[in-house]
């Protein structure tokens, strides 16, 4: 059996974890959820907390660890959700390298949007003024890339109901 992990991508502000939460109750049991924020080293979130953008070198360590637990899964015969920024395609083919189906949900809006939701958010490690720099590193994903682009600006439900159906599932009978 070919298993399916999806890691929901984009800028910080995007929803990405409202998103995998929603999409992992409308999917149903054999799948997982990861926040990967948590496989983040301590020194990444200093890092991002002073303000200062992640470096490749800063990454590569943190991709690998999400890659390691979606193996871990898979191998286990689960599907999984993870969250992931995944701005640049070298940082998605990093996580292309576990077995199964890895899809990408990229959570795409307006700056304003992105910068607005990012000054309501408390006790996040990750500051407004960060935006820009993602925003500048951010790589589209391109046609040969399995994934799919879903606008922010409609509600949770919608925008869960949108992901699961462009990826080509179907949610969990309840």
């Amino acid at each position: 059996m070919t298993y399916t992990h999806i890691v929901v991508m984009g800028v910080a502000g995007c929803g990405k974890s409202s998103v995998a939460e929603e999409m992992l109750t409308r999917l149903g049991p054999g799948w997982l959820l990861a926040e990967g924020d948590d496989f983040h080293p301590k020194a990444n979130i200093e890092k991002m907390r002073a303000g200062t953008p992640l470096t490749d070198e800063d990454r590569w360590p943190w991709l690998d660890l999400i890659a390691e637990w979606t193996a871990a899964k898979d191998m286990t015969g689960h599907s999984t959700i993870v969250t992931c920024s995944a701005l640049r395609r070298v940082y998605r083919e990093r996580l292309r390298i576990t077995p199964g189906r890895t899809v990408f949900v990229h959570l795409h809006g307006s700056e304003e949007l992105l910068a607005s939701r990012l000054g309501a958010r408390a006790g996040h490690f990750m500051p407004p003024s960060l935006l820009p720099s993602q925003l500048a590193t951010l790589e589209l994903l391109e046609p040969d890339e399995d994934g799919v682009v879903i606008d922010i600006a409609s509600d949770l439900a919608t925008i869960a109901d949108q992901a699961i159906a462009r990826v080509g599932l179907a949610p969990a009978a309840h």
